[in-house]
């Protein structure tokens, strides 16, 4: 099923942002099922190189940087090694864990952006870019923000909105400014060097034709992007976080992001067939020499007898499926991708999981508050991976397919054919009389569960595989409660050595098949079954366990997770999202100035609320008669969803007396009662920190 009689594979994961720690949707969505594959390919005996690394650079990183008040080299240094030891921790097998801010990667990228230089490949274009002219800098997309022209929301990024999902360029925002200084930005020139796509896209579209057999998900969107006409994109950037532009009269400028990006796995590669690497930064790359190739890099980027695959997220695909293999066809030397595998996205109890929402569950978080449970994360996060469509990640699901399936399939199974092993025959494997037509079936049925597994996963369909996994420990299950040994026992204990045989060889094969999936509960039960771990093409036989094999002692694999251990990530999960909206949100931008004759001509004064009443057929108004001091007037407020009208009889509050009165449902309001908001839209009444007579000037 792999195709092509490959030597070697080179499998890439996408690199994640060092702005934040991982969470259960970039799991999802990339590193768990890039690992199941990388896994399996191991143990099926082929040389392979898993490669992946922490992206520095970008805008990302900026903006945290300037949120903490620190160096972008500091937030990356953080967040490299949160990232790196949880996924070492997760049992994530990279080969190699990288970082783009690496001298290597510098130099590999900057060589590439020359050789197309020199070559001709780019084009130099004048364009208008925003400026800010109280910074002094150009503006990143992201450092733009404005109303978006599609739904109106008012925090609308330069390149996205995140509220209705529309892509955007930074001049089709309404009332733009700038996030550093909140000024207004200005348009000013400035030279970059842009990549011809438009030529290049027959090149381009007879890669994407030669590959129908990607997802439908990744064909598509590259279809999309070819048959609306490819465009020439920057790849440079005006910004001083990067790596810097290699050519002359480039000062002030980086390569842009998802060029060297990507180049990324290649100056990886290269760090880590270094032979000569010293132990520090061989422990900063979380590279262990059990891992290390002994072929040269160019082998596993520049041969054709090598299969490249990348992980990603839908959102990526773009990038690697076009501007990435655009660069490498123009380079001239490299193999571009046979595959690219990308999921959809995982969402979190209904709502999009989101860094800047803090509505995420995060892995180095998880794996403190759930020790030694990694292997339930990588099976719940495989059984509902958003393969063809989003999905969505609940606490509930995840204790339930715990409950359900790997503690009461998988570890039950287990736990019976070890224990009556030892109850038995003293924990040693034994064989009785002849195999009845039920052990035949049984072991038949086995036979045919490593090359469907196999089958799914080099198809990428990995929730499929898990799922046939999962249906060998039934059949285990099955047998035994077929069979029944626990009553056999009393009358015939030697069938009952052939049918706990037969049960110990399903276990060993479970071993074997379990270590792409769940590799912390594959290494304990071999070492339960006393067993060194075995390679996939031993899966299938029956003969794994000798008669006479002495078994270790055995214990449960899974243990039940409690209602209480959920309800504390739910609630954990609601505070943090509350307490971070409240920490993040950022005051709204000062309003342009006004003269004072214009504020002076505005008459607010201290009223007393005398009657509130709701107004019908209304959620948020009440019919407010206040005593302005000077008369008293009716006016229509929106306050009604934050106080109930017999609360605030009495109340002392600002009154903006000279508004033009307005007709409110049928009411003329006759002023406006000032009010303060937070950032969780709660409001508070403006009003005199102590009493003063009705109708005092506030000025």
């Amino acid at each position: 099923m792999l195709g092509k009689n490959y030597k070697r594979y080179t499998v890439t994961a996408a690199l994640p942002y060092t702005n934040g720690p991982v969470h259960i949707g970039h799991l999802a969505g990339v590193y768990v099922p890039a690992d199941i594959y990388v896994r399996y390919l191991r143990s099926s005996g082929h040389d392979v190189v898993f490669i992946c690394g922490s992206d520095e650079h970008g805008v990302p990183i900026t903006l945290k940087a300037r949120k903490e008040g620190i160096k972008p080299q500091q937030v990356v240094d953080k967040y490299h090694k949160v990232i790196g030891d949880s996924f070492q921790e997760f049992g994530v097998s990279f080969n190699i864990y990288h970082r783009t801010s690496s001298e290597t990667h510098h130099k590999t990228a900057s060589d590439i952006f020359k050789t197309l230089y020199d070559k001709g490949v780019f084009t130099e274009e004048v364009t208008e870019q925003y400026f800010d002219e109280s910074a002094g800098q150009f503006l990143a997309d992201r450092y733009i923000v404005g109303t978006c022209p599609n739904c109106g929301n008012e925090s609308a990024y330069g390149d996205q909105c995140e509220k209705c999902g529309t892509s955007l360029s930074p001049t089709e925002l309404i009332n733009p400014h700038s996030t550093l200084s909140g000024a207004k930005p200005v348009l000013r020139e400035t030279r970059n060097w842009f990549l011809p796509l438009d030529k290049m896209q027959p090149q381009i579209e007879a890669y994407v034709d030669s590959h129908k057999e990607w997802k439908p998900n990744v064909y598509g969107q590259c279809k999309s992007w070819l048959n609306g006409g490819l465009h020439p994109r920057a790849m440079t950037r005006d910004l001083d976080w990067g790596v810097d532009v290699p050519v002359a009269g480039a000062d002030g400028k980086v390569l842009y992001v998802w060029f060297e990006a990507p180049i990324g796995y290649i100056s990886a590669t290269k760090d880590l067939c270094d032979a000569d690497l010293d132990q520090q930064k061989k422990e900063e790359y979380y590279i262990k020499e059990s891992l290390k190739p002994t072929e040269s890099w160019e082998k596993y980027w520049q041969d054709e007898e090598t299969k490249l695959v990348h992980f990603i997220g839908k959102d990526n695909i773009v990038f690697h499926c076009i501007i990435f293999p655009a660069i490498l066809m123009a380079h001239g030397k490299y193999t571009l991708a046979d595959n690219v595998p990308a999921n959809e996205f995982l969402n979190l109890e209904g709502d999009k999981i989101s860094t800047s929402r803090n509505w995420a569950v995060w892995l180095n978080e998880y794996l403190l508050d759930f020790p030694g449970k990694q292997d339930v994360l990588r099976y719940v996060l495989t059984a509902t991976a958003p393969e063809t469509k989003d999905n969505d990640f609940t606490w509930k699901d995840f204790q339930a397919r715990n409950n359900n399936e790997l503690v009461a399939i998988f570890g039950n199974f287990i736990n019976r054919v070890l224990v009556l092993s030892h109850k038995y025959f003293d924990g040693k494997v034994v064989f009785g009389s002849e195999l009845t037509a039920s052990d035949l079936n049984t072991l038949e049925d086995l036979k045919k569960f490593p090359s469907s597994i196999s089958s799914s996963i080099e198809q990428y369909r990995f929730r499929e595989a898990l799922s046939e996994f999962m249906n060998l420990a039934r059949l285990g299950n099955k047998y035994l409660a077929d069979e029944e040994p626990w009553k056999v026992i009393k009358t015939d204990e030697e069938r009952v050595k052939t049918v706990l045989n037969v049960g110990l060889q399903i276990a060993a094969n479970l071993a074997i098949l379990a270590e792409p999936f769940l590799p912390f509960t594959s290494a304990k039960l071999f070492e339960m079954l006393n067993l060194k771990v075995q390679d996939w093409d031993k899966a299938g036989r029956m003969d794994l366990l000798e008669t006479g094999h002495q078994l270790n002692e055995s214990s449960l694999l899974f243990e039940k997770i409690e209602d209480e251990a959920i309800e504390k990530q739910i609630k954990k999960l609601m505070d943090t999202k509350t307490a971070n909206a409240q920490e993040e949100v950022e005051p709204a931008f000062a309003k342009q100035n006004i003269t004072f004759d214009q504020f002076s001509a505005m008459d607010i004064r201290v009223g007393k609320i005398l009657a509130a009443e709701k107004v019908a057929k209304t959620k948020k108004l009440l019919k407010l008669l206040v005593d302005t001091g000077i008369d008293q007037r009716t006016i229509v407020s929106g306050i009604a969803e934050y106080f109930e009208p017999e609360q605030i009889i009495g109340k002392q509050v600002s009154v903006l007396l000279n508004l033009e009165p307005r007709e409110i449902k049928g009411i003329l309001s006759q002023g406006m009662i000032l009010m303060a908001e937070n950032s969780e839209g709660k409001l508070s009444f403006v009003a005199p920190s102590e009493d003063f007579p009705g109708g005092s000037v506030i000025r």
